[in-house]
């Protein structure tokens, strides 16, 4: 299983990579350009992905001749290659256009990414791991955490499931369900810097991206997206102050 972690690890860049270049169709910048939404972020806010990659293949390394007895290492393992490897068969099959694997490969790619980060993160049932376990699983899974409603989004403009001239009131449901995981997720995950700051890098690019649209409700959408950092950020940080403190009570304790 360790080697199944290398290997899918290494494949998201070289996929990615193949991907940027046209290889399996239109890139994902093209895509998002035909099919416009208020919960698309700016293009830089992608740019997240390499440091994401790089964690992984530190990840996979580490893990892949790590000598130490590590119960936990070895359970997660499966969540992790799975999670690799659906992100990288994401990539693939979003730019073939087939969205509605995409979306459910999207989906179950983030359930084995927040399995393997609580495993690893602080939380009421487990002491933090390593570094190079819980930093770059906790990025990872924080960046799907909002991908996953970019992906949504894009599905419902691309079968136009509702109204593409008038977007805000479904995008705002969007937002109030990613609020949820996104909090949700941060509580159990005692405030998590780092699945927070991937969650805070999307949504601030989100307000980049709308605030500059003309669509209608975009400037809605991109105060919603703000707003909605500022909360992950104070969740986050209070989580993180009653994690030091443990006589402090907690939002979910």
């Amino acid at each position: 299983m360790k080697y199944l972690v290398a290997l899918f690890a290494l494949a998201m860049p070289v996929v990615a990579w193949l991907s940027n270049t046209g290889m399996f169709g239109p890139t994902n910048g093209a895509i998002s350009d035909r099919y416009p939404t208020l919960i698309v972020a700016a293009g830089y806010a992608f740019a997240i992905w390499g440091p994401i990659f790089l964690l992984d293949l530190i990840y996979a390394i580490r893990q892949l001749f790590d000598r130490r007895p590590d119960e936990r290492l070895r359970r997660i393992r499966p969540w992790t290659a799975a999670g690799f490897a659906l992100t990288t068969t994401w990539m693939i099959v979003f730019t073939l256009q087939w969205f509605w694997l995409a979306l459910v490969i999207i989906w179950a790619s983030l359930a084995c990414l927040l399995y393997a980060a609580w495993q690893v993160s602080h939380t009421a049932h487990h002491a933090r791991s390593r570094w190079w376990q819980w930093l770059p699983l906790s990025l990872h899974a924080g960046w799907v955490s909002l991908a996953v409603f970019l992906n949504v989004a894009q599905v419902i403009v691309a079968f136009r499931l509702f109204p593409t001239t008038q977007m805000l009131p479904w995008t705002l449901v969007l937002f109030a369900f990613a609020a949820v995981l996104l909090l949700a997720t941060s509580v159990r995950l005692r405030g998590n810097p780092w699945y927070a700051l991937a969650a805070v890098w999307g949504l601030v690019g989100i307000f980049a991206k709308q605030h500059a649209s003309t669509l209608a409700g975009a400037a809605v959408a991109a105060w919603v997206a703000l707003g909605l950092a500022a909360v992950v950020v104070v969740t986050s940080l209070w989580q993180q102050i009653g994690a030091s403190h443990p006589g402090q009570p907690r939002i979910g304790d």
